[in-house]
């Protein structure tokens, strides 16, 4: 396991595990522990792995389980960008190893998913102490994939992709780098807007919010400045939402 080249050039850390509770929760208690950020921590296998809303991350081995620590990455109202900025970079590294196929899409916020299966999860996490600290998590179905998941899952293997968890955590490292950078600690957010756009799915097409136990009908038409969600109504109107839980009735269009 090792870092892309252009992270290293970077700067960033590698700390690789066989076994971690959560990749996530031991980037957080580096944060406790004064580390000064840009690591990567891995895990071969995660026995508490978490996703968004606290739901349970299947973390079996041959799969990528990676968190990236950051201190002080940019004012704390502008930490939500980060997973956008995440998420561009891994849609990003994994069309350059899938030969730039475009049934690879993001669903809002952050989900990377393959002809409209989920593949990767990503979870964000900020914790303000001493130092302000920011850990993105990465879980990328790499050889295996869940079956018993209420939205489709896949997996690369599944795909008949040929990249393994080594070659996605190389291509990620680097991504995620070089989109940082382009980020400029958030005075840069127009420009991952506008790749988030390029790869998202589903964009015009009817949709479903599920928010605080509600659900709202309409068609997705994107994010806003902020990364907020566009959805219109029925009756044409555009609502903003700033957490929810995404999903599309007919399957994903390819764009």
């Amino acid at each position: 396991m090792d870092l892309g080249k252009g992270a290293v050039r970077s700067g960033y850390r590698l700390e690789h595990f066989e076994v971690l509770g959560s990749t996530n929760d031991e980037a957080a208690a580096r944060v406790a522990s004064g580390d000064p950020g840009r690591l990567w921590i891995v895990a071969d296998r995660q026995t508490k792995g978490r996703g968004r809303l606290g739901r349970v991350w299947v973390s079996p081995p041959g799969n990528l389980f990676a968190s990236l620590l950051l201190i002080e990455p940019c004012a704390r109202e502008k930490a939500p960008q980060l997973g956008f900025v995440a998420g561009v970079a891994l849609a990003d590294a994994l069309r350059n190893l899938l030969g730039g196929d475009p049934r690879l899409t993001l669903k809002w916020p952050n989900d990377a998913l393959y002809d409209g299966a989920k593949l990767s999860g990503l979870l964000l996490e900020s914790f303000a102490q001493t130092t302000f600290g920011c850990v993105i998590g990465f879980g990328v179905n790499c050889a295996d994939h869940p079956d018993d998941t209420p939205y489709p899952a896949t997996s690369l293997k599944a795909m008949g992709a040929r990249a393994d968890r080594d070659a996605v955590f190389v291509a990620l490292s680097n991504s995620l780098a070089g989109w940082l950078d382009l980020w400029s600690r958030g005075d840069n957010f127009p420009a991952i807007r506008r790749a988030w756009l390029d790869v998202a799915g589903g964009l015009d097409a009817p949709a479903k919010v599920m928010r605080n136990g509600n659900v709202m009908e309409g068609t997705f038409r994107g994010i806003d400045a902020h990364g907020r969600m566009l959805l219109e109504s029925h009756d044409g109107k555009l609502v903003t939402i700033e957490a929810g839980d995404l999903s599309f009735a007919p399957p994903l269009p390819v764009r």
